[in-house]
């Protein structure tokens, strides 16, 4: 069978005999009965644990919609046009609405990316702003210890509301919800109290109840509460096919049952031979963006299994900090016990590579130089047909495949998990 992987602008094309494909993860099969802002507008006219925000505003009030960067694939110039009319309807003004862009860690927005963003009506409406790690107030501290350290802009709002979509997260078991808040619009030093909680086994993707890195985000949000949340399901091609409105937990559970209808993948076994591809450009821009395809195929690989991993990422690495631990360790292991006693974003993601590196190969297909690929502990290859012949050859003539055309999205369940 020939399979296509995004790579870059083009594909990846490579040959698999069937008697070896053990299956190819796709979403499942589901006829979605409203998109893009139909979705929006009917979520908002049907909330889950909430009255209307419509009912909920009132007039004179500060309003913050908290939204996500230009880092995340959320379309918020389809959401924002039906939450500003439920706002109106509210006699909410357009004076009192902010429009806050949750950074997390992230860098800050040009106007043009910030026009993209928002949409046109929202940006000529409302005031657009990103979230200002540097003027922040303090709400108080976790269970865990992680301080909640708001920017200031939310802090002091009177009504909040979340913007998100949801989709599975390697270690907060899925996005959206209560995440607009903590890591959103949280201070660094905040959100590397709570990302120190990944190295639980707990704290891994599709999983909500018992993953203390999850309950940590619950909780900060406690302290800064969202009113209401918009939260969105999209598919493989970034578009809205689900929307959830209303209660911060109930709205964002029934999103997160949503995605397990769609991308929630039971596999009868581990294979040999994992395929992989977040899906071409703009996702594989770097190897930062790439890491989360990569960690789903790690749930359906064999202990000594290898991962094919086809990403162009034309931009290298993609963040400093994740190059500093990549480039510095002695050993992949190492990462994986610094993180354990410094634990730094960036250095998170690679400490995630290196947990996989435990127990299978890595194959980098890209188009960085082959000798700087093996100096972060990969394996180079030039084109995923001749990874895939060269692993076939290690694993002999009955060995098991799994493709992962959109290893971003679709998240394998092995029987043991």
């Amino acid at each position: 069978m020939l399979l296509s992987f995004g790579y870059g602008s083009g594909t990846q094309d490579v040959e698999i005999p069937q008697k070896n494909l053990q299956s190819v993860l796709l979403a499942n099969e589901m006829v979605h009965e409203r998109r893009g802002e139909e979705a929006v507008r009917y979520a908002l006219e049907h909330p889950v644990g909430s009255v209307r925000l419509r009912d909920m505003a009132k007039p004179g009030q500060k309003v913050v919609i908290v939204t996500s960067d230009i880092s995340r694939p959320l379309p918020s110039y389809d959401i924002l046009p039906s939450v500003l009319d439920e706002l109106y309807a509210a006699n909410v003004a357009p004076s009192d609405i902010t429009v806050v862009l949750a950074l997390g860690s992230h860098r800050r927005h040009t106007e043009e990316e910030t026009l993209h963003l928002v949409g046109e009506r929202a940006f000529r409406e409302v005031r657009i702003e990103d979230s200002d790690v540097t003027d922040f107030i303090h709400m108080g501290m976790t269970f865990r210890g992680t301080p909640v350290d708001i920017t200031r802009r939310v802090a002091e709002a009177d009504f909040r509301i979340g913007l998100g979509n949801v989709e599975f997260h390697y270690f907060a078991g899925y996005s959206g919800g209560a995440k607009a808040v903590m890591p959103g619009v949280s201070t660094p030093d905040a959100i590397q109290c709570n990302h120190r909680l990944m190295v639980s086994p707990d704290a891994c993707a599709g999983k909500l109840e018992g993953n203390p890195l999850r309950e940590d985000i619950e909780e900060a949000e406690t302290f800064c509460h969202l009113d209401f949340i918009v939260n969105a399901v999209l598919d493989e091609h970034k578009k809205i096919v689900y929307v959830a409105a209303g209660d911060v937990t109930k709205a964002h559970r029934e999103a997160c049952r949503y995605l397990d209808r769609m991308y929630r993948k039971p596999i009868e076994k581990r294979a040999d031979i994992v395929l992989v591809s977040q899906g071409g450009a703009p996702k594989d821009a770097n190897l930062y963006q790439t890491q989360k395809a990569l960690d789903n195929a790690k749930h359906a690989v064999k202990d000594g299994g290898t991962i094919i991993h086809i990403g162009a990422c034309p931009e290298g690495l993609g963040s400093a900090k994740f190059a500093e631990w990549l480039q510095n360790a002695p050993t992949a292991h190492s990462m994986v016990e610094r993180i354990g006693r410094e634990f730094e974003l960036g250095g998170h993601k690679a400490a995630a590579i290196a947990m996989i590196l435990d127990y299978a190969q890595i194959d980098l297909v890209s188009e960085m130089e082959p000798d700087f690929v093996r100096s972060i502990f990969l394996n180079p290859q030039s084109f995923a047909q001749e990874a895939f012949d060269k692993a076939m050859q290690k694993y002999g003539p009955d060995a098991s495949v799994i493709a992962m055309p959109f290893g971003g999205a679709t998240l394998p369940i092995a029987p043991e998990l």
